[in-house]
């Protein structure tokens, strides 16, 4: 038995049990962003799910043709992008221009960016201009809205929507 001195702290062992290393901080909204960027680079629908929060939405504001409007929860990102990139011979070369916004709101950010896209079939590169709203919250997004020029993607295609 051991003696405590009656003015130890009470320590929780759930806390933050010794043998254990503590929680690396969160991430950051900014390092969210350059996470998701490689998982486009990477067509990894697992690398880009794994930043949302079980719960979160993802949305695409501007109609996207063979696109549905948004994701609700982490498992319909992973399985809309595993889909989506599977299906696509759309190679992401390079995300230029890219330009974050910090909002007011600490978890919030506005990224302005170039998606330099590539096709097997031809030779060359083209452009889609895009805008990402992200929320980040414990480090993970929360909240996506994706404003993405589908109709860019479909021209660059060559599927124009009907």
């Amino acid at each position: 038995m051991t003696d405590t001195p009656d003015d130890a702290p009470d320590s929780n062992p759930h806390e933050n049990p010794p043998d254990t290393p503590p929680k690396p901080p969160a991430l950051t909204p900014r390092t969210v962003l350059t996470r998701f960027h490689q998982a486009m680079r990477d067509k990894s629908a697992d690398d880009l799910a794994d930043l949302y929060a079980v719960d979160a939405v993802h949305e695409f504001p501007f109609s996207t043709p063979n696109f549905p409007p948004r994701f609700e929860g982490r498992e319909a990102v992973r399985a809309g992008y595993r889909a989506a990139w599977g299906a696509s011979p759309v190679r992401v070369a390079d995300i230029a221009d890219v330009t974050v916004h910090e909002t007011a709101d600490p978890a919030v950010i506005v990224a302005e960016q170039v998606v330099v896209g590539e096709l097997p079939s031809r030779e060359g590169t083209f452009t889609v201009p895009g805008l990402l709203v992200l929320r980040v919250e414990g480090g993970l997004i929360t909240r996506c809205r994706d404003y993405m020029d589908g109709l860019g993607v479909a021209r660059a295609l060559g599927t124009p929507p009907s």
